[in-house]
């Protein structure tokens, strides 16, 4: 059920602009709760720019949840190892940009994890440590090169059966940067989009501030801030071994699949991405957690910043340069 409030804000030094409204509104979509703050003139507007951005998370979580049997993406794990798949062209150019995050990441981003994710149990589970014969079973259905795209026909195959494809490591940002679009699409020029506090998206300024306020919190304390960044016109996210993880004899495995090794990543507690579009910044925090510092530092794309923290008997965080 949605929620919102409105409150009435006077800009001093704008007053011919007219009454300018903040609205804050909250719904659930694609397994996490998405929140919107925006300002703009006149209620009515405001009402119907946060309405159609909720709209276009609801459609997309049609399309690409792998929960829901109808949705095109559950249609390719369905059928695509049978035959090729045809697809809409958003979900084809959305699956391209996949495979391209997987070459520049050299297979550290890739969503044909689901056979992983159900292995470790983290499908609709905190997980659970498999035998190691059962992750080797199903690595050869593993890896990026086992999902064929052909531009010509819009289609989707599998090299083989057994394959998965995941979209939990790119739906939220995709669906934030959409849902930014439906409200410049209605004139909002001043907004946050958060899905579920890990992927953001900050559009221009609130009234009176140079951006907008987001916290990093510490990954081993949750209530504590470690950083403060002021954002605007830029996406954040993060991800970090504590969102789902289990403990097995003083060892932490968390929902952060290597999907070139088979087992959760390790070394990085927790890893924030700051970028032009939260698809980027989503999408480029798997590869940051799981190659670390190093590869991070120099693979990091221009104009993007990234702040990691490590896994030490003191945790340390910064800002890669």
């Amino acid at each position: 059920m949605k929620q919102f409030v409105v409150i009435l804000f006077l800009l001093p030094g704008l007053v011919r602009a007219g009454e300018l409204l903040r609205i804050e509104q909250n719904a659930v979509a694609m397994g996490t709760t998405f929140t919107l703050i925006a300002y703009g003139e006149g209620q009515e507007n405001l009402e119907q720019a946060a309405e159609a951005a909720f709209n276009e998370a609801e459609r997309l979580e049609g399309m690409l949840s792998n929960y829901r049997p109808q949705s095109e993406w559950s249609k390719i794990n369905r059928e695509a190892a049978k035959h090729p798949v045809r697809v809409t062209p958003e979900l084809f150019h959305l699956l391209e940009a996949c495979v391209a995050y997987s070459q520049a990441s050299e297979g550290a981003f890739d969503i044909t994890v689901g056979p992983l994710m159900r292995v470790w149990g983290f499908f609709r589970g905190t997980g659970s440590l498999p035998p190691p014969e059962q992750v080797a079973s199903v690595m050869p259905s593993v890896g990026y090169r086992n999902l064929i795209l052909d531009p010509k026909t819009q289609t989707v195959s599998f090299r083989k059966a057994g394959v998965e494809i995941d979209p939990g490591g790119i739906g939220k940002g995709y669906a934030v940067d959409r849902m930014i679009e439906k409200l410049k699409e209605r004139n909002i020029r001043s907004a946050l989009i958060s899905a579920g506090g890990s992927s953001i998206y900050a559009m221009g300024n609130p009234p009176g501030d140079k951006g907008w306020d987001v916290k990093i919190r510490d990954p081993r304390q949750w209530s504590e801030t470690i950083e403060d960044v002021y954002l605007k016109d830029q996406s954040m996210s993060t991800s970090g071994g504590y969102e789902r993880f289990f403990e097995v004899d003083g060892k932490i495995y968390s929902h952060i699949m290597d999907p070139r090794t088979g087992y959760p990543a390790s070394g990085v507690v927790s890893v924030s991405v700051i970028a032009p579009k939260t698809i980027d910044s989503e999408a480029w925090t798997k590869p940051f957690f799981i190659l670390g510092r190093r590869w991070a530092a120099k693979h990091k794309p221009v104009g993007f910043r990234v702040y990691l923290c490590e896994d030490k008997p003191e945790l340390s965080c910064e800002w890669l340069q």
